[in-house]
C-alpha cells in the first residue's frame, strides 16, 4: 500500500531530483523515497550509536572488529 503526499522541495532541490530522474536513476517517486529511507537508517544509527556511547558496552564488539580486521 503506499499514500500519495505533495512535497514542496527549494528549486535547485527539484532540479537536482530532476537530473537524476533523466539520468535513469528511477522515477521522482523512487528517488525520494530512498532518500527518505537513508535518512531513516542514519537517524536509527545515530540512535543506536548514542545507546552504546550512553552503556559504555563495547565488549560485544571485540569478536566482530577482529573478524573485520583488514591485517587480520
Amino acid at each position: 500500500m503506499s499514500v500519495q503526499i505533495t512535497v514542496r522541495l527549494p528549486d535547485e532541490m527539484a532540479a537536482y531530483v530532476d537530473e537524476l530522474v533523466r539520468a535513469g536513476d528511477g522515477p521522482r517517486a523512487a528517488i525520494v523515497c530512498e532518500a527518505l529511507t537513508f535518512y531513516q537508517q542514519h537517524r536509527r544509527a545515530e540512535a543506536d550509536a548514542r545507546i552504546l556511547e550512553e552503556s559504555g558496552d563495547y565488549d560485544d564488539f571485540d569478536d566482530m572488529v577482529k573478524h573485520a580486521a583488514l591485517d587480520a
